[in-house]
Order: structure tokens, then C-alpha cells, then sequence
């Protein structure tokens, strides 16, 4: 069975530009879109309304950083604290060319920090490209026990 990819977005217009990539490049990896830090959190901890969710941890997460309740950088600490879910690659999919947000990122153990491109067809590219490398490509740490 394949693993999820955990999209963690707000923003419905990139939501469904996001699905519509991933479609397009054929993953077979099911997707679970979430639209907070705490949904985040939650689906990953097996909490709430995910906690008879099957216990095994996304491919990649790919992780907007301005969100409500919880930022990106928030969700990415805890995720880099809890020993269940440090090992699961997380992708910073973000609007901000900041470097104190690339800075943050990296030092809070992000393993890519992708901006996303306001073109259709380079946003298309960049989550294909993104889809076909963590969800396909990367050989994924075994399961923490």
C-alpha cells in the first residue's frame, strides 16, 4: 500500500492547483489535505477525527508556512520533536522569499524549501517534480517503532 502525501495548505485556489499536479503526474500516492497546523498535527498524531486513521506515516508532507492556528515553522518543530514523525521528509511549499523564512526552515530541519511559482505551468512543474521525487524517487527511512 502506498503512503500518503500530506498536504498542510490554507489557500483553496492552491489546494486544487496543488491535487491537479499531482493528478497530472500520475503518483498513485493518495493525498490528504489538511488546512491548518493543528488538523496537521492532529492527522499525524493519529488524534481527533484521525485517530482511527491507519498508523502509518505520510511519504512527504509538504507544508505551506503561513497557516492559522499553527504556522509552518511550528508544525515543522514539533514534527522534528516527536520521535514518531521526525523522520518523515517535509517540504516547505511557500509563497515567501525570505531568507529569515529559509534560514528558520532549514534550521528547524526542513529537507527542501520550495517558493512556490505563480505561473500555471510552473507551478505544475514544480509539484510534479516535487510529487515524483518524495513520493517516487526518495527510498523513505524505515518506520519508527
Amino acid at each position: 500500500m502506498l503512503r500518503p502525501i500530506l498536504l498542510v495548505e490554507d489557500n483553496p485556489n492552491d489546494i486544487e492547483l496543488t491535487m491537479i499536479a499531482l493528478e497530472r503526474s500520475r503518483i498513485a500516492n493518495p493525498v490528504v489535505s489538511v488546512r491548518d497546523g493543528v488538523e496537521a498535527l492532529e492527522f499525524l498524531r493519529r488524534e481527533g477525527q484521525y485517530a482511527t486513521r491507519l498508523n502509518e506515516n505520510p511519504a512527504v508532507i509538504l507544508l505551506d508556512k503561513k497557516l492559522p492556528k499553527m504556522d509552518g515553522h511550528e508544525v515543522l518543530k514539533a514534527v522534528r520533536l516527536d520521535e514518531k514523525l521526525k523522520r518523515i521528509p517535509v517540504v516547505m511549499l511557500t509563497s515567501s522569499r525570505e531568507e529569515k523564512d529559509l534560514l528558520r526552515s532549514y534550521d528547524l530541519g526542513v529537507n527542501a524549501y520550495v517558493v512556490k511559482p505563480v505561473e500555471f505551468d510552473d507551478f505544475m512543474a514544480a509539484i510534479n517534480d516535487l510529487g515524483m521525487f518524495w513520493a517516487v524517487l526518495n527510498e523513505p527511512p524505515p518506520p519508527a517503532i
